[in-house]
């Protein structure tokens, strides 16, 4: 009896030691971005269609944790983009759109790391603003492409020298170089912030050639609310079956004949090199024993509409455009299979990450966000957010889509569209998920709708973000378009 008594005494402090050095905090960050991948589109997902394959990211959900309700809070690139350097709404920042930077002397997360002595490299897709590869203030390493890039064989900037045609395809290429910096400062004493922000995948498609055709023979089922028919769009605002029929919109997709499940099949082949890309950094963690040390962030920049009501690209308010895959490892940190169900935002990046380092925005320039640290290492908290607010600003060059304002709570969306004499929305995201009934003339839930009103108008009020101003329509993008899509 003695020895078994001593035996669990052993046990028990063998046990504690192991707990305590599991949830040592992480001090190396490496967040991957995606762009346009949807919160649904990964292989391990309940939602996800039977035939995808996102082995790479699976396999981080197993061993980390998958952030279940991940959202942005503006669904477009340089807006959303924004956000997560800063921390901030768009209205704060000033990026409100695909043309517009950010308002002068704002501080991104990663200036406050560098200060903080992190070594910093950032490869990829910029797109803040103007379609400028510039290289930014905050980074030790910087590789990156004007706009939105090209799929194969890339104009690159190296730490502001452009070299022409870069023979390779581009997620790969991008890999290979953060891999190579990450060489580089595996053995200094100081901890280091990768940022690995890919183009894919974007529009227009083009997936590598060793995964071209591997859904080539899959069958697709369209999403419900695609179908052209009146209960359908039943209570829609017109806006939206009038998409259908534009640049983002099924039976006009980019001004071309192709089908949507060409698309989507594109989509799906495209998405497999960042699972590859994924992988490559989680090995090179592994192999260089900084797993343990490390906390790896993969997301995308915002979601993407795939038929649903018609409609293809993101902007709207509706859940596959505003919900976004995230999932985060960290071996000892995060216990494997953990499911975070608060609602974490693309704002909320920037405060963790300060929080790894122990530091905060220079000036006392405000953050929207809160960081989840705590949220990864406990599994979740009764403290935390249960609405949030979504915005949308109005664009010449892409006019389908409303300005809109949103607030979504655990249950209930309530949308609201500035500028156009149209329906807005509710929706019981309990009993319909995919929005397809709108309730917003519902005497039962006038109250609900009067509630939320007052809260999303209230914020904005209270954040002195309802002038956002009037802003200089981006016409040299506008013609370029016209003339792509309509040439003499």
């Amino acid at each position: 009896m003695r020895m078994t008594h001593v035996w669990r005494v052993v046990s028990m402090y063998f046990f504690l030691v192991a707990s305590t050095t599991a949830k040592a905090d992480p001090g190396n960050i490496v967040l991957i971005l995606s762009d346009d991948h949807r919160y649904d589109y990964m292989g391990f997902h309940e939602q996800s269609p039977d035939w995808l394959r996102t082995p790479t990211i699976d396999r981080l959900a197993s061993e980390g944790a998958h952030i279940a309700n991940a959202f942005v809070t503006t669904s477009l690139c340089s807006p959303s983009r924004a956000s997560i350097l800063t921390g901030q709404y768009a209205f704060r920042h000033g990026a409100v759109d695909n043309s517009h930077p950010m308002h002068e002397g704002v501080t991104t997360f990663p200036q406050q790391l560098q200060a903080a002595g992190y070594s910093t490299g950032f490869f990829g897709k910029w797109h803040i603003g103007e379609a400028t590869d510039d290289p930014q203030p905050g980074f030790d390493r910087w590789v990156s492409f004007q706009g939105q890039g090209t799929y194969y064989d890339p104009v690159l900037n190296f730490d502001g020298e452009r070299r022409d045609r870069v023979e390779g395809y581009t997620t790969d290429l991008l890999t290979d170089y953060a891999l190579e910096w990450l060489e580089s400062v595996k053995d200094s004493e100081q901890p280091f912030m990768l940022y690995l922000s890919h183009k894919a995948v974007h529009s227009d498609f083009m997936p590598a050639e060793r995964h071209r055709g591997m859904y080539s023979d899959v069958e697709l089922t369209e999403p419900a609310s695609m179908a052209d028919t009146e209960s359908n769009y039943a209570n829609k605002p017109n806006w939206v079956r009038e998409q259908r029929y534009s640049w983002h919109g099924v039976d006009y997709m980019y001004h071309s004949d192709m089908e949507p499940a060409d698309l989507v099949r594109d989509y799906a082949e495209t998405l497999m090199a960042v699972d590859d890309s994924i992988l490559r950094v989680v090995r090179f963690l592994e192999s260089n024993d900084l797993a343990d040390d490390t906390l790896v962030i993969y997301m995308g920049d915002n979601g993407f509409m795939l038929g649903e009501h018609g409609l293809i690209d993101k902007r709207q308010a509706y859940e596959e455009s505003i919900r976004v895959p995230m999932v985060a490892w960290s071996p000892g940190f995060i216990e494997p299979g953990t499911v975070i169900e608060e609602n974490i935002l693309n704002i909320d990046l920037a405060p963790t990450f300060l929080e790894m380092a122990e530091t905060q925005m220079r000036n006392g320039q405000p953050v929207d966000g809160e960081s989840f640290l705590s949220v990864l290492e406990d599994g979740g908290t009764d403290d935390w957010r249960d609405t949030f607010v979504y915005q949308y600003f109005w664009e010449h060059a892409f006019p389908q889509t409303p300005t809109t304002y949103a607030i979504r709570s655990d249950r209930f969306k309530y949308i609201f569209y500035h500028g156009v004499w149209d329906l807005n929305e509710l929706y019981d995201l309990q009993s319909d998920p995919e929005e397809m009934h709108n309730l917003i003339d519902i005497p039962a839930y006038s109250d609900e709708v009067e509630s939320l009103h007052t809260q999303l108008f209230g914020f904005l009020e209270r954040n002195d973000a309802l002038d956002v101003g009037f802003r200089t329509p981006d016409l040299n993008g506008f013609v370029q378009r016209e003339r792509r899509n309509h040439p003499d």
